[in-house]
């Protein structure tokens, strides 16, 4: 089991007053399973995803990652966490605009302190592996969002993390680029990685093999389903705009 997760709350205090934003959630969730989490705004499902990737800590409850209760580390063991053992990806990319593709993929290796060229080995390989290897000199700004993501996933791998937490990681993508995304997560999860994606877009949590449906700080909904294969999707949609040959 990699994540178990008891009786979890969330209260966040608004002036004088204590909003509750997860009311007793319980889930568990298997070694390399691919989720997506829905629910509309306000449903809890973005306070979920902060607390199983150690951005906060709940107000009560329990949750332990590959069996180590970290519901209520101190900052710096949970900072630890997240360098070493997951990796994020966001709506937005979250690159610095002013530095290569490489420097972009190295920062949680030089957070880490690890040596400049094992820093670069590790970042080249991981932009290799999505796709990008060209692209390494390349700043943000001369990229396409699709790459952009990809470079953004390069990053949240190259510590070679076992659970990827992506956030509407098509929000800010074309429908054909997100399939081309949603293709590269589905990949990574065949390669072992557990991937959890919160969305509010039906055709991306149709790429999921389970399904959470959050409302009102509650799961309200946990359901198996059978993945759409992105892959042979993005492919048919490469077919079908090349152009026609006489």
């Amino acid at each position: 089991m990699l994540i178990q997760i008891d009786t979890l709350v969330k209260d966040y205090q608004m002036g004088a007053e204590a909003v509750r934003a997860l009311d007793g959630v319980s889930l568990n969730i298997e070694r390399n399973e691919y989720l997506a989490i829905m629910g509309p705004s306000g449903s809890g499902k973005s306070t979920l995803m902060n607390l199983i990737g150690c951005l906060d800590t709940p107000t009560s409850g329990s949750y332990r990652l590959a069996g180590e209760d970290v519901a209520h580390l101190p900052r710096d063991a949970l900072a630890g966490i997240r360098n070493h053992r997951i990796g994020f990806v966001f709506q937005q990319f979250n690159l610095l605009p002013r530095t290569s593709a490489l420097e972009n993929v190295e920062l949680p290796l030089l957070y880490a302190g690890v040596s400049a060229a094992t820093r670069h080995a590790a970042a080249r390989a991981k932009l290799a592996q999505v796709g990008l290897a060209s692209r390494e000199h390349h700043s943000p700004a001369q990229l396409s969002g699709g790459q952009q993501q990809r470079v953004a996933i390069a990053r949240a791998l190259v510590n070679d993390p076992k659970l990827i937490l992506a956030d509407e990681p098509t929000g800010a993508l074309d429908s054909g680029t997100s399939v081309e995304v949603m293709a590269l997560l589905q990949e990574l999860n065949r390669g072992g990685i557990t991937v959890i994606v919160v969305t509010h877009e039906q055709d991306i949590a149709a790429f999921a093999s389970r399904l959470l449906t959050f409302r009102d700080g509650k799961l309200i909904g946990d359901s198996p389903n059978a993945p759409k294969d992105a892959a042979a999707l993005a492919a048919a949609q490469r077919h079908d705009a090349e152009p026609a040959t006489a």
